[in-house]
């Protein structure tokens, strides 16, 4: 027998197109390559933002000014910067990358586009019992975003209740979505009316999503939440594989399908709820933010790490204007992000109905 006939055919290893295979000591794993690029572009375009967002204002300071001040030498503008303006921005970072995550996880579990939290009553029910608890005199800060994530569990649990029919349907899903919303949000109305005059404005403008007089209380919190949900989130990069697969072959696969599912979209709403919690319900950011990320990336599942940088990005972008439009009145930061993404919702509905991709 000769050799070539004893020799065994080497492995053969299939890499998925778009795929690099990239090594870290003696593990290896798979980067998209186009996804890697847009994630770096978002980065750098997110920085640009953040460095505007210190020097412009009432104020502005130079970007040099800034660097000082952010690297701890005095300066006279370190109020302005350091105090005011810097909790600000970090708490929006906060914010969109919660926000863009949550309704990635979400969307990917509904399999559908418009089933962001601010649409299917996740955010509604996040700030109902909000709203209720501040009518009630229940005023801190510390313990509005429990009670909120209270509100978005309660609420989606209503969703994933009646939407159940031996399966979940994306359309039935997203139709009793909108309708808990409806309702909530007329709760939400009662509230104002029956609260003190005072309370009632607060609640309105927390309502619109707005980031003023916002500081460290709420960005510390949010920021030690979301570090300790970050495993977490690398499994529900993972597990987004399997549960873009269809039924028959994930079963097939052994993956345990409605576990994983549930397991994403609690993480989802837990994270919009918590970011709800912190600045109120900026509508949709959770929208806008996985959506425009797979457009980018033109990668099958919706990619976790883009969804964040492009929702810090959407926030911290639209809360600048937000300050410097009617200065010395500042707007909050909602109507800025509702502005752009109503029309894309709209354009969203159409696509879908003429068979565009979603």
């Amino acid at each position: 027998m000769t050799a070539s006939a004893t020799e065994r055919p080497a492995a053969v290893r299939i890499r998925p197109a778009g795929y690099a295979l990239a090594r870290k000591g003696r593990g290896s794993f798979l980067v998209h390559r186009r996804a890697a690029v847009v994630a770096v572009a978002l980065a750098l375009l997110t920085a640009a933002a953040c460095v505007a967002y210190l020097c412009l204002g009432e104020t502005n300071v130079a970007p040099g000014e800034v660097l000082n001040i952010l690297a701890g030498q005095p300066s006279w503008a370190e109020l302005v910067v350091s105090d005011l303006r810097l909790p600000r921005m970090v708490l929006g970072l906060l914010v969109g990358m919660a926000f863009g995550v949550g309704g990635a996880l979400i969307q990917t579990v509904a399999r559908n586009p418009l089933a962001s939290p601010d649409i299917i009553g996740v955010s509604q029910g996040a700030s109902a019992l909000t709203i209720g608890a501040l009518t009630f005199g229940v005023s801190s800060f510390g313990v509005l975003p429990y009670v909120s994530v209270a509100g978005g569990v309660l609420a989606s649990a209503l969703v994933y209740l009646f939407a159940w029919r031996g399966g979940l349907h994306a359309g039935r899903f997203v139709l009793i979505g909108i309708g808990i919303a409806i309702a909530l949000r007329s709760i939400v109305h009662l509230f104002i009316t029956k609260g003190d005059y005072l309370l009632a404005q607060q609640a309105q403008v927390w309502l619109t999503g707005s980031l003023n007089g916002r500081g460290w209380d709420e960005a510390a919190p949010l920021g030690w939440t979301l570090l300790a949900m970050l495993p977490c989130v690398v499994w529900a990069a993972r597990a987004q594989r399997n549960v873009a697969l269809d039924d028959d072959t994930a079963t097939a696969l052994g993956v345990p399908l409605q576990r994983t599912r549930f397991g994403l979209a609690l993480l989802g709403v837990f994270l919009a709820s918590i970011a709800t919690g912190a600045a109120g319900p900026v509508d949709f950011v959770a929208l806008l933010a996985p959506q425009i990320a797979r457009r980018l990336t033109r990668t099958a599942q919706i990619p976790l790490l883009c969804s964040a940088l492009l929702g810090a990005f959407i926030v911290v972008a639209a809360d600048l204007p937000a300050r410097l439009l009617f200065a010395p009145v500042e707007l909050p930061v909602g109507v800025l992000t509702a502005a752009i993404g109503a029309p894309y919702l709209i354009w969203l509905i159409i696509r879908s109905r003429t068979g565009g991709r979603a």
